[in-house]
């Protein structure tokens, strides 16, 4: 009997079981590639645990330190310097202007009234003035709108004036006609040149004196600034500067490095000239605006009024009472006087408070004696020509003596001269302003290039001893 052979068979859980897989090898890594930043900081941290290395790193930093200092300070310094050649040479002269154009419009406005009052043939004189205003303000209007934009508030303004100014001369030349042959209408044409004249110019012209003041105001703000980036740069280049000498004694035992103590020197020079020059500046432009504009403006104003109220004060004598105020009980152009006068007053105390020297307070102290005349020869025309002597009352207003016309002089002629005086004041301070910035920007650059070099310079001389 034939057996099959003896063998073992593996357990039926160990025959399901497949064969383990064979393991397959990673592909090597890949390096990612550096950095130009990486590369850099690591070739800086290796620089920088040598001397020579280290002595590199600082000369660069301390040549970007002074050439930043000088770049931010000529870019700061050139700008005021710009804003303050803008307060002498633009800002200033247009406000002035405006201001010209203004007054030449109310005085002809006076002008053409006072003529009226004369009776058929005007006095040559009086005929002369008012056409030298009319003249006067168009020249002033063409040099205004040369420099200004058509399409700012300024620019309106102009061309409402040159739009206006020839319709107000038509009226005045028709209530000349009409005046001459003795017809009434003639100060009809009269009230309706002043109407346009009180309501339409000078508005116009106040409007463009103040849009020219905001400009030269903000201009001289801008002047005014401080450049704090610059002096904190320059604090910061001349600090480095000096903890880089020091360093350099503590490790060579020298005293000087003469590159550094060039630079040092440049970079000294900057910042104190800037902080010096701007002081001066600032002052300068300060005293200009407070001892020049705001007297000017001041005074501006009160001549104005004045020229207002003798306007107001003639046409009550050619009205007669024909205008009255929107109550119906008191006569306009009285009124309207008497509210020109309490403002001229205010302004002549104001103008008194501003003024810093006896030129100054000389011509204001006589106009406010000159205003206090002209109130009380007012007041005894007004009773004459109340009482029904209207020649009289013509006398007191237009006479060549003692009369409110005499008075009205005076303090036009005063106030002229204040202004003058204070005009000068403004423009010496202004150019001084200007002087104390004018070469900082230029001066700011070379110096710092010069600081720049010697730093350069001197880290190089220290580098050679290690070669």
């Amino acid at each position: 009997m034939t057996h099959p052979p003896n063998m073992r068979t593996a357990p039926k859980h160990a025959r399901a079981q497949p064969s383990a897989p064979t393991a397959v090898p990673a592909p090597p890594a890949v390096r990612p590639h550096p950095g130009v930043w990486a590369v850099a900081s690591r070739r800086l941290r290796a620089a920088a645990t040598t001397e020579p290395g280290r002595l590199r790193i600082i000369g660069a930093v301390l040549a970007l330190c002074v050439v930043a200092f000088g770049a931010v300070t000529a870019f700061e310094t050139g700008d005021r310097a710009a804003a303050a050649d803008d307060v002498v040479h633009r800002s200033q002269p247009l406000s002035a202007s405006a201001a010209a154009i203004y007054r030449s419009l109310a005085d002809a406005d006076t002008s053409a009234a006072s003529g009226f009052l004369a009776g058929a043939q005007e006095p040559r004189a009086v005929l002369d003035r008012y056409d030298k205003d009319i003249e006067e303000a168009s020249r002033l209007l063409v040099r205004a709108a040369t420099g200004t934009d058509p399409s700012s508030e300024s620019g309106r303004e102009i061309t409402t004036l040159n739009k206006e100014l020839p319709r107000y001369t038509g009226l005045i030349e028709r209530a000349r006609a009409n005046n001459r042959q003795g017809l009434p209408l003639g100060g009809a044409y009269l009230r309706y040149a002043n109407q346009k004249m009180t309501d339409v110019l000078l508005p116009a012209a106040e409007r463009l004196y103040a849009a020219e003041t905001d400009r030269l105001d903000r201009d001289g703000d801008e002047a005014r600034a401080w450049p704090f980036l610059s002096l904190g740069l320059g604090v910061v280049a001349v600090a480095a500067l000096f903890w880089a000498q020091r360093r350099n004694h503590r490790r060579t035992n020298r005293v000087f490095n003469h590159g550094l103590l060039v630079a040092t020197a440049a970079s000294t020079v900057v910042l104190l000239w800037l902080a010096v020059g701007h002081t001066v500046a600032r002052a300068e432009l300060r005293s200009a605006d407070t001892h020049g504009q705001q007297s000017l403006d001041v005074l501006n104003h009160a001549r104005i009024n004045s020229l207002k109220a003798r306007a107001n004060e003639n046409l009550t004598l050619v009205a007669r009472g024909a205008v009255l105020t929107p109550d119906g009980r008191n006569d306009k152009y009285e009124t309207d006087f008497n509210t020109g006068m309490k403002a001229l007053g205010e302004q002549l105390a104001r103008a008194r408070e501003l003024a810093d020297d006896d030129r100054g307070s000389g011509p204001v102290e006589t106009a406010i004696g000159a205003v206090s005349e002209w109130q009380d020869r007012h007041r005894a025309a007004r009773t004459t020509d109340d009482s029904g002597d209207y020649d009289g009352a013509l006398e007191q207003i237009t006479g060549p003596e003692k009369s409110t016309g005499e008075s009205f002089g005076r303090v036009d002629d005063a106030l002229a001269q204040a202004l003058a005086h204070e005009q000068d004041q403004f423009t010496t301070a202004a150019n001084d302003g200007l002087g104390a910035l004018t070469w900082l920007p230029v001066g700011a650059a070379v110096l710092a290039a010069l600081g720049a070099v010697a730093t350069i310079v001197g880290v190089n001389r220290r580098l050679s001893e290690y070669r």
